[in-house]
């Protein structure tokens, strides 16, 4: 069976339902699944949670399903982008489960992996470690962090072939290779989509059997949060 979609739409369209963890990639609006978080939107799913190292901005990226008020919670580790999302969680609308960047990236890796936790030092004594497991190691405290097994991932990579096999952009990689291995099902938005064998295999990043659907989208707007300029 291909693993190529005509569509966004029709990628999400037999996979996504009402209170599912849904995981995408991204670092603020770099390297964001764009067609496919529109087309989430789309879907109309709802009590959504989203796992992801940010909420997005207003009215780009997972600041659409905001909009929607798709999201009911969101696993991340930074929201201070989105004033909607400000909004929500003070309002109570919104539930957050705050999750430091590097233990966030060991979650979905973990979960890819098939660890069910781990133990890390990192939110130790802190409001992170309330309600966690704790052990001491060689007389340092440390918590212990459940693995994230998302029913569904949502990935952006610069270049697949049609096993899914994926090429990353620079800094565009950020979340999306752990992203990819944690979801149970992963829907990949690609810029360039070749025939199999036209990537050399040390070139590839993440090997297609973490993918399960590849969408093409040659021109994506790829938003930028802050645009900074010289004065002239």
């Amino acid at each position: 069976m291909s693993k190529v979609y005509p569509s966004a739409k029709a990628a999400l369209e037999d996979v996504v339902a009402d209170g599912q963890i849904i995981a995408v990639g991204g670092f603020g609006l770099c390297g964001i699944p764009e067609a496919l978080i529109t087309a989430l939107r789309d879907t109309g799913v709802k009590n959504l949670t989203g796992v992801s190292n940010n909420a997005g901005v207003d009215g780009k990226g997972l600041g659409q399903l905001l909009d929607t008020r798709q999201i009911s919670k969101m696993i991340s580790s930074y929201v201070g982008e989105n004033k909607e999302f400000e909004r929500q969680y003070l309002a109570g609308d919104i539930e957050i489960e705050f999750t430091p960047q590097g233990t966030l990236a060991e979650r979905l890796r973990a979960g890819g992996a098939g660890i069910p936790a781990f133990f890390t030092a990192t939110g130790a004594g802190t409001m992170i470690a309330e309600g966690k497991e704790s052990r001491e190691f060689d007389g340092r405290e440390y918590i212990l962090e459940r693995a994230i097994v998302p029913h569904v991932s949502l990935v952006k990579a610069d270049l697949a072939d049609k096993s899914g096999n994926l090429v990353f952009r620079k800094t565009a990689r950020n979340f999306n290779p752990e992203v990819a291995m944690a979801g149970k099902i992963t829907i990949v938005e690609v810029e360039k989509l070749v025939e199999v064998g036209d990537i050399d295999p040390d070139h590839v990043h993440l090997p297609g059997v973490f993918v399960d659907r590849i969408v093409l989208n040659e021109n994506p707007a790829k938003y930028i949060e802050h645009r900074t300029v010289r004065e002239s």
